[in-house]
This record gives structure tokens, C-alpha cells and sequence, in this order.
């Protein structure tokens, strides 16, 4: 399947000045699936190191003597690594000591050389005991996959190019059709596993239980990393449905449990968010740059990394989701405003460009708007509708009222066409990816 993370591979590549590679992501996102494709594609050749239970590489660093490291690897693989030809790539490599640190000597000894490293989120920030080569690598960010590219798996290369090239017109002209896989992109999610299942035979049955799949490893993940948390970890991520099926999706703790306070929860709300399955949107008490400066901690929402496995975890059944329209209103617009983060999130593809996304609200007040987004080119502030009723009280008041001395403009997602109305444009929730691309989201800031 066509990932758009590949182009960023290509310009690493091509980069004179690369460093080490260090590709994170959630665990299955596709991390594995995506270098080895790019090794075997644009390299001589790819020596392929799986760390996780492979014996080889149990004392592979116990010195970072580069030259050794790399005259072993030849041997145990019969194959030549040569500079510019060879692509050498250590899968989950936070399952081997010291191999995270000896990517400052790869760097400083031999950085002429392709060196991909890839591992999840959560194992890599566990191994606190080693120092991490700051300066030394470089970084890249997998996510689940985005719509445009469910489009392409699907074989619709040409809605997916006028998807991405903001062709508004041709997007009217099929909108019934990009709708259509809209709905089933909401059901599947972009967990590469899922989407290829439901590619097979459109299998709703056997997808779910891919997705279910899914859910348990993570749920065993969370007993493997964590002793005293466990239990909270599984509270926080368990309620998270709930939290979003609220008009107000605020986190709640007391909705978590009973009584439940910051202190209890906050080390177990870290931990999803370290692992990728959790994105934390913190409210922002003004829209001026730069938003975090204005960030207020203590008042967050909490989404799930793909919401097809939010459909999964919240038992929608999968006739509603994939027949009529009321997927994308269900449970108060839940599984909506997951998407849209989540296509929002996946430009975010270094550390330096995370948490610009905020939300901001009002204290005693029902007006909210749902995304504050801060891009190489202005503040965004997002209101996320699920369905063609589009009345955007909240973000008119907001505008043209409460902060009408910044002249912001917003914007609007729905299942309406694009219309620019001056203070506000509105665009198909299928463009939300390409928009915040255009705008600049996705580059530096």
C-alpha cells in the first residue's frame, strides 16, 4: 500500500547531510511494512535486523566500536553494507541495550552510511537508563493511515490527487463517491492491517476482528510496560468512549472513576500518550501565536489514535456504520472529530512541530470551538461538523466577537461542498488533510 511518509523517506535519502533515521510510530501503524518496501526499492540492498528476540544482537553493542558492528552484521547476514548502496535497517530496536545510543556513533563515525532504526513510541521512552543521541539522528513520526491514503488502496488514484490538490470542483463532482468511502474508511480506520482485510472481500466481520486484534496487543502492551499503573491505564483507556460521547468531551476524571483526581490518573494519561494511543488536546486561552504560550494544562480532551478502533472499542455495530448517514453524528459526532484530528495529527511528522493543536472553551459556557491549529501561516481555529446542519454559532461569536481584533479566519468541516464565506470557509471533512497541508501544517514553523 502507498504511504505518504515515503516521499519523506526519499528526501532523507537524498539529504548529503543525513544523520541516523529514527522512525516512531504506535505499534502496527506500518513502520516495518514501509522501510522494508523503501530498502528494497531504492537501495542495491537491505540488511534487515530484526532485534526483538534475536540473539545475535544481545552483545552487538557492547562496545560502539562502528567498524566491528558493521563487519559482524555482514557476516551474520552474508551481505556486503557499502555506503550509498545499502540500506541498513534495525527493527524494534528498543528490544536490544544500548542499540539507541550507538546511533551517535553511527553518526559520528560513519554517517555517510543509510542507517534506519525504527521501535515504538512507548519502548523507546521506557529505556530511561539510556542517554538518547539529541543532535545525533534524525526523526520521523508514523501515523495510522490517512484517508487519501484509504483512496489509493482502493485503487482511486485520481480522487485522491484532486483530494490533495484542494480541486474543489471535481470534489463536488463526486462527492457522493468520496462520501461513500468516507463511511468506509469511518468503519475500518487506518490501521494498515484493517484496511487490507477490508480490501480482500469487504468483510465487515473479519475486520473487526483485526481490529479487535489490535486492541488486545495493546492491552498487553499495557500489562508488559507498567506494574503499579496497570490498572489505571486500562481505567483511563476503557472510559475513553464515554469522555467522547459527552456534548462536553472534556476529560472528566471522576467519569474515569468514581471520586477519581489529577493525581491518581495523570502518570497513566502519560503513559497512552507515550505509547501513541492517545492524543492529548489541551484548551488554549486565546488564539495568538504562540498558542502554547497560552496553553492551560489542567483542561484537556482526550481522542484515540485511530477511530477505527474507537468504532470497535465503543461496540458500534458495523451495519449502521457502513449504511446511511448516521455514522457521522453518532455518539454526539465522536467518531468525527477523531478523524479529524487524526488527519490533522498525521502532518505532524517531527517532535518539533507536536502539540499545535489546541481547543479552546469557555468557563460556565456551552460555546466551544473544537480545534485551535497553529500553522507556518496563521491560526486556524476548526469547527467539526458531522453532517450537512452546519450552524457555526460558536465559531461566528468567536471571530467576529470575542477576538474580532485578530482577524482570524475559520473554518468549517462538514459534508457540505466548499463555500468561502469571508470570516469562515467550509470544506468536505474528506479535504481536512489536504487543507491543514496547504496552510502549512506538516512543515517548519
Amino acid at each position: 500500500m502507498k504511504r505518504n511518509i515515503y516521499s519523506e523517506l526519499i528526501r532523507w535519502k537524498e539529504n548529503p547531510s543525513h544523520k541516523p533515521l529514527v522512525l516512531l510510530g504506535a505499534r502496527q501503524v506500518g513502520k516495518t511494512y514501509i522501510v522494508k518496501k523503501f530498502g528494497t526499492t531504492e537501495f542495491k540492498n537491505m540488511v534487515y535486523v530484526n532485534c526483538h528476540n534475536n540473539t545475535f544482537v544481545t552483545n552487538l553493542f557492547s562496545d560502539f566500536n562502528i567498524e566491528r558492528i558493521i563487519y559482524q552484521l555482514e557476516q551474520a547476514y552474508e551481505q556486503k553494507i557499502v555506503t550509498g548502496k545499502t540500506l541498513l535497517f534495525f527493527d524494534e530496536i528498543q528490544e536490544v541495550a544500548n542499540g539507541i545510543p550507538a546511533l551517535k556513533y553511527f553518526c559520528e563515525d560513519k554517517r555517510e552510511l543509510h542507517v534506519i532504526v525504527a521501535g515504538s513510541l512507548l519502548g523507546i521512552s521506557l529505556r530511561e537508563e539510556e542517554s538518547y543521541p539529541v543532535g545525533k539522528v534524525d526523526d520521523l513520526r508514523m501515523y495510522p493511515m490517512t484517508y487519501d491514503e484509504f483512496l489509493l488502496a482502493n485503487g482511486r488514484e485520481m480522487l485522491a490527487e484532486a483530494v490533495r490538490r484542494l480541486d474543489w470542483n471535481s470534489m463536488a463532482l463526486h462527492h457522493d463517491t468520496l462520501v461513500e468511502y468516507l463511511r468506509q474508511y469511518y468503519f475500518t480506520g487506518g490501521m494498515p492491517e484493517a484496511v487490507s482485510t477490508w480490501l480482500e472481500d469487504h468483510d465487515a466481520a473479519k475486520t473487526r476482528q483485526v481490529q479487535r486484534s489490535i486492541l488486545s496487543t495493546y492491552n498487553r502492551d499495557m500489562g508488559k510496560h507498567t506494574k503499579t499503573e496497570v490498572t489505571r491505564i486500562r481505567m483511563v483507556w476503557n472510559s475513553i468512549p464515554a469522555q467522547l460521547a459527552k456534548e462536553n468531551k472534556k476529560f472528566v476524571y471522576k467519569d474515569v472513576k468514581k471520586g477519581g483526581r489529577a493525581a491518581e490518573f495523570e502518570k497513566a494519561i502519560q503513559w497512552l500518550v507515550d505509547a501513541g494511543l492517545v492524543y492529548r488536546v489541551t484548551r488554549v486561552a486565546k488564539p495568538e501565536e504562540p498558542l502554547k504560550f497560552y496553553a492551560e494544562d489542567s483542561f484537556f480532551k482526550i481522542y484515540m489514535l485511530d477511530h477505527g478502533l474507537l468504532a470497535c472499542m465503543s461496540g458500534a455495530r458495523s451495519r449502521e456504520m457502513l449504511l446511511g448517514m448516521e455514522v457521522f453524528s453518532e455518539f454526539k459526532g465522536a467518531f468525527t472529530e477523531n478523524f479529524v484530528l487524526s488527519q490533522i495529527k498525521s502532518l505532524e511528522l517531527h517532535d518539533e512541530m507536536d502539540k499545535n493543536i489546541f481547543y479552546y472553551s469557555k468557563d460556565n459556557s456551552s460555546m466551544e470551538v473544537d480545534f485551535v491549529v497553529q500553522t507556518r501561516d496563521r491560526v486556524v481555529p476548526t469547527e467539526v461538523k458531522a453532517e450537512e446542519n452546519v450552524r457555526a454559532k460558536s465559531l461566528r461569536t468567536f471571530i467576529t466577537e470575542d477576538f474580532s481584533d485578530l482577524k482570524l479566519k475559520g473554518l468549517r468541516t462538514s459534508m457540505k461542498p466548499y463555500i468561502d464565506q469571508e470570516w469562515m470557509e467550509n470544506i468536505p471533512l474528506y479535504a481536512t488533510e489536504a487543507y491543514f497541508k496547504d496552510t502549512g501544517l506538516g512543515t517548519d514553523l
